[in-house]
């Protein structure tokens, strides 16, 4: 492995632009809701609770297709899977325009998250495919980013349009964009033996691990594996934060600071940004200690418990004497976030075959949308009965250290999983 060359070709990166894209744009998609909830709550009368039902709903959904399209693409590979993904999104997410009740929005609402569903899957398939471990959480940290891009984009972009045209030509003109997309997609993606135009220099470089075939997993197989467990701890409680910044910070800066909808830019922009930061760093990190010479399991759990602590503070946001302060809180939590997930994403690809990996990643993407699920009805309940964020806060401040106790407790060490070896062994990493 080490005697290869690291290659000059870039048709890899290309790739890694394209899944970027893909998720700027489903966070777009999932966030246009939200940015008009204020606007659209005292428009149509929402409760907070009716609100929390559609957070509740769309996770739901979420979760059950996350698993359903791990399996998919384990089997019809990441170019369809992403290609069906993006199309049932774009189909939920135009269709919320006839609509002004929290309960029609639902109707909407589930599938849009059913295609979303398979935005990581297809895009940690992808990556299994494209970039050998040394590289893997870099890539994944690199697309990922593409969560916090697509959050800064439309708190700039969706006021503006709801304001001059109508708030359902927002979800009409970014549902467009995903159409371009698509097409790009089905044009340039292939696997790496089958890219047209890709040196062999490259091709070399992405197989230095070995290559498997892709073969049927059983659920049963997965679940015997301390491994699959570690994953899914760790999802049910890192996912369950993010979803409620997603879903809810736009209404903490109107309600605690007075933002309106024109002016949510600046607040979810500078949160966004240190978040994009804490994505790429968190990648990045794990992947210098490997070239250090340390091992997976150490490189990646101590990028995880320095991504950790920076959500620590957050626990004091509620509170903050000024909206930067909060902000500045806020942002520095969702980048622990991001470098957090980007090496908990790769664990997967860590210690599972290629062929596993897609279903281990819709377990883990169920497991945090149940818990997105509980969150979002804590929340519901906290905001209706106490009125402040204070409680929700709280409980992301510890989350994340949480999770990395857990994950150690459950799989001390990296260990790869070998086809037909007793569950529990492996090759150390």
């Amino acid at each position: 492995m080490a005697t290869i060359p690291k290659p000059s070709g870039k048709v890899r990166w290309i790739v890694c632009a394209l899944l970027f894209a893909a998720v700027v744009l489903s966070y777009i998609d999932r966030l246009v809701l939200p940015t008009l909830k204020p606007d659209l709550q005292a428009r149509y009368g929402w409760s907070e609770s009716g609100y929390a039902d559609l957070a509740i709903w769309f996770q739901a959904g979420y979760g059950i297709a996350y698993v359903a399209f791990g399996r998919l693409i384990d089997r019809i590979g990441a170019r369809a899977g992403y290609a069906l993904a993006v199309s049932l999104w774009t189909i939920g997410h135009v269709a919320h325009v006839f609509f002004t009740s929290t309960a029609g929005m639902l109707l909407a609402r589930i599938p849009l998250a059913i295609g979303e569903a398979g935005t990581f899957p297809a895009a940690i398939a992808a990556t299994n495919e494209w970039f050998p471990k040394r590289e893997r959480a870099l890539a994944i940290g690199i697309f990922n980013a593409g969560s916090n891009v697509g959050a800064i984009l439309t708190p700039l972009v969706v006021p503006v349009i709801a304001v001059t045209l109508g708030w359902r030509w927002a979800f009409i003109l970014t549902g467009l964009l995903t159409v371009i997309w698509l097409a790009a997609w089905l044009g340039f993606y292939r696997r790496p033996r089958e890219k047209k135009g890709l040196s062999a220099q490259e091709l070399a470089w992405i197989e230095t691990d070995p290559v498997e075939e892709q073969r049927p997993v059983k659920w049963a197989t997965l679940f015997r594996h301390r491994q699959t467990w570690a994953y899914m701890a760790g999802r049910f409680l890192i996912d369950p934060v993010w979803w409620t910044f997603l879903f809810w910070l736009p209404d903490f800066f109107n309600k605690q600071y007075g933002v309106k909808m024109l002016d949510f830019g600046p607040p979810l922009i500078a949160v966004y940004l240190l978040a994009d930061v804490g994505s790429v760093a968190g990648g990045w990190a794990s992947s210098r200690f490997m070239g250090r010479g340390w091992s997976v399991n150490r490189s990646r759990k101590t990028a995880m418990f320095l991504a950790a602590l920076c959500a620590v503070p957050i626990a004091f946001a509620a509170h903050a004497p000024s909206m930067w302060v909060a902000v500045g809180l806020i942002g520095l939590a969702c980048a622990g976030h991001q470098g957090f997930s980007a090496n908990l994403y790769a664990l997967p690809g860590d210690v599972f075959p290629r062929w596993m990996a897609g279903s281990v990643v819709g377990l883990g993407g169920l497991s945090g949308a149940i818990g997105g699920m509980l969150m979002a009805k804590f929340a519901g309940v906290i905001l209706e009965t106490v009125g402040s964020y204070g409680p929700i806060f709280l409980v992301a401040s510890c989350a994340y250290l949480v999770a990395l106790l857990t994950i150690h407790l459950i799989i001390p060490r990296y260990q790869v999983i070998v086809a037909g070896i007793t569950p529990g062994q492996g090759a150390s990493s």
